[in-house]
């Protein structure tokens, strides 16, 4: 009587039901390297390297651990090509009265498995992905009847019911946000302390040979791996940025520096959405600092709302509004991705830093993805299909559940409004403010119009001026529209023209 356990390559985490359930000298747990899953999109060489391998140690762990493990390399002759037919296959090779699974982060896949009992023809138990704070089914429960879904007040819900930086009914320092409090641009003579790296073992070293002989033509570059790979990495990872970087995580978490990809972020959402850290530890980690009077407050509690309460709030969010949410077009945009989006080819130092770092570290951190790379997306009307696919296979921290609605809502306003307020578009001003981008870039961010202004600022009047029908009544947008209306004709009208003239660029993929 021995159950099939299958574990997943974002679910390495030994406390989750189905692995800390299971018999080991009856149960076999299966983990498998599987074609589908890596290549149904061309994810980052990066990604797939830092996925395999972290696999792979897993795996290690838990045959150290005494449990029974049957390991599926990417190139096994037993290697099915997708996990459908690798269960098939194991349940084929050894008698198994049932099959395990911890529930997974994507909509097609969690379909999928719910057809599998009838496929297999033996139990087949989904298990609830305990590492989470809150269920999909208490994020609906909290969505229910509600006109508008606003992150805020669900991070306030998550605040009260974990107790987390609370006195008691009350938040700590009187205040639920302190993000105004972050948004500092960053002096350039700044030093900002090194990022935690870690030197290629035997597994890493074996893993970065595979893709480099399997997935040559996927996006990114292989070389310089130095992701940790195992839970006690990446604790030290979290650990190093508590002491070294979080003090001054708040005051810059928005500033982009030419040069510096990683600065005072945490680095942490590669091993959260694969599960070598959990939510919890870094939540304590943050606020056990802040108690200790070793972090501001503003930053404790501002790494606290994106784990807290951004990451939960759009998890909740994906499963709630799926699969509508794939398909959500509201501006009706469909223009192809141009191509320097995979070569960072572009005259905008803006763009080309952030893809070009995008390309080397399968990395951006949020203000990069929002606001630069995010923000031209929507305001070139790039297809949300396209867009989506992008943000998916670049990211090495990128996985649907969390992908979806980050670039649907946020970033694209794809769903209408139901995740952002309202679209987040700025014209070149913004990203003058919040980086040194502008000063080495082939346009000038003080021209308005003409062939040397930068692109964003008629961009963002020609985007304003398209969709005013859907947004002129949005009161966060009320103040633009009012300095709309108060812009001259003529002004608007060479704007217009000189959007259609980059946009036509864009389309014809000329250089821009």
């Amino acid at each position: 009587m021995a159950s099939l356990i299958l574990v997943l390559g974002d679910q390495l985490t030994d406390t989750l039901p189905a692995i800390a359930n299971a018999r080991k000298t009856k149960d076999t747990i299966l983990m498998a390297e599987v074609r589908e899953e890596a290549t149904y999109v061309k994810h980052h060489k990066k990604k797939i390297a830092f996925l395999f391998s972290a696999m792979r140690h897993f795996a290690k762990h838990l045959r150290d651990s005494n449990y029974n493990v049957n390991y599926v390399h990417y190139d096994d002759e037993e290697n099915k090509g997708s996990l459908l037919e690798q269960v098939k296959h194991s349940l084929a090779s050894q008698s198994f009265t049932d099959v395990k699974v911890t529930s997974p982060g994507e909509y097609r896949l969690l379909k999928s498995m719910e057809q599998w009992q009838s496929v297999l023809g033996i139990p087949v138990t989904i298990c609830e992905d305990n590492r989470f704070l809150a269920t999909p089914e208490e994020f609906s429960s909290w969505a229910e009847g509600k006109k508008q879904l606003r992150m805020e007040f669900f991070y306030r819900e998550m605040r009260r019911k974990h107790n987390v930086l609370m006195d008691g009914k009350n938040p700590i320092g009187g205040k639920w946000n302190y993000d105004a409090q972050n948004r500092e641009s960053m002096p350039e003579t700044h030093q900002v302390p090194k990022h935690t790296v870690f030197k290629p073992d035997d597994i890493s070293s074996e893993v970065i040979e595979l893709v480099k002989n399997n997935f040559e033509a996927h996006f990114g570059e292989i070389e310089d791996f130095h992701f940790a790979v195992t839970r006690e990495d990446a604790l030290a990872v979290l650990n190093t940025f508590i002491d070294e970087r979080l003090p001054n995580f708040g005051q810059y978490q928005d500033a982009m520096v030419e040069g510096k990809p990683w600065l005072y972020h945490s680095h942490i959402g590669f091993y959260l959405n694969c599960g070598l850290l959990t939510p919890c530890e870094a939540i304590q980690a943050a606020e056990q600092a802040y108690h200790a009077g070793q972090v501001p407050l503003n930053s404790a509690e501002g790494f606290i709302r994106q784990i807290l309460g951004w990451r939960e709030y759009v998890r909740g969010f994906y499963w709630h509004f799926m699969p509508g949410l794939k398909t959500d077009n509201y501006f009706n945009n469909s223009r192809a991705l141009p191509s320097f989006f995979w070569d960072g080819q572009t005259n905008m130092n803006c763009m080309r830093q952030c893809i070009k770092e995008t390309q080397k570290n399968a990395y951006a951190h949020h203000i990069q993805r929002l606001m630069v790379i995010g923000n031209f997306s929507l305001l070139t009307e790039l297809s949300p299909e396209e867009v989506q696919a992008w943000y998916l296979l670049v990211y090495a921290d990128a996985y649907e559940w969390v992908e979806l609605p980050n670039v649907a809502g946020m970033i694209l306003y794809s769903d209408g409004g139901n995740l952002a307020s309202k679209p987040y578009v700025a014209s070149g001003s913004y990203i003058n403010k919040m980086s040194n981008y502008c000063k080495n870039c082939g346009y000038q961010v003080s021209k308005k119009t003409g062939p040397k202004a930068c692109p964003f600022n008629y961009l963002y009047w020609h985007f304003i001026d398209k969709q005013k029908e859907k947004l002129s009544n949005n009161h966060r947008m009320a103040m633009i529209y009012k300095t709309y209306g108060r812009m001259k004709e003529e002004n608007i009208e060479t704007m217009k023209q000189d959007a259609a003239t980059f946009l036509s660029k864009l389309t014809k993929n000329e250089e821009v």
